[in-house]
């Protein structure tokens, strides 16, 4: 259980941060940018989240997404290091990966086929959601260059969740611009 009595710390005024396994790295650490922006991507989940009208139904999955990234930013927070700790760390399962490609998979049938790039828009839900996406990519991005880096660990879970994160993102959008009807179409060269 978290209990979080007191929010300063004054322990980060060094310009460093604590990992679940109780390591100090720098701020700018790429493994604390990562699990940094897959919360930012979260908050952008929050936004959209505000702007659901009569999506009970989404709004439910994207809680469920939103705890989801909160326990995966636990798993990038503590690395696998060799050593048995004394509590199992929390990690991103292939049942989560399976839950959000399930989500995909029933949203996307109600889609009607693409014949353009979709340009970020459309409702304030479908914006925000795009916002989200790309966020998303980015910690995506962040997190494959942080398993290449020699001696640290991700889980494939973590990776593979992030990937279906930004496609169920993008098929969300779709879903809250009235099921594709209202999303804004790339036209290449329009303004030449």
């Amino acid at each position: 259980m978290v209990v979080l009595n007191k929010i300063y710390t004054k322990t980060g005024d060094d310009g460093t941060t604590a990992l679940g396994s109780g390591e100090r790295r720098k701020k700018y650490d790429l493994r604390v940018a990562a699990y940094g922006t897959v919360d930012e991507a979260n908050a952008c989940i929050g936004l959209a989240r505000l702007h659901l009208v009569d999506n009970g139904e989404l709004d439910a999955v994207l809680m469920r997404i939103q705890n989801d990234l909160f326990d995966l930013g636990a798993d990038l927070a503590t690395p696998e290091i060799g050593e048995t700790p004394d509590y199992e760390p929390l990690r991103i399962t292939s049942g989560q990966v399976t839950a959000i490609e399930e989500e995909i998979d029933r949203m996307n049938k109600e889609l009607k086929p693409l014949r353009s790039f979709v340009l970020p828009g459309g409702s304030p839900a479908a914006a925000y959601l795009h916002l989200a996406r790309t966020v998303a990519r980015r910690a995506e991005r962040m997190i494959v260059e942080l398993s290449e880096e020699k001696g640290e660990q991700v889980g494939g879970e973590v990776i593979c969740y992030m990937n279906r994160l930004s496609d169920f993102l993008f098929v969300a959008a779709r879903a809250s611009n009235e099921n594709g009807a209202a999303d804004v179409l790339w036209v290449p060269g329009a303004n030449r």
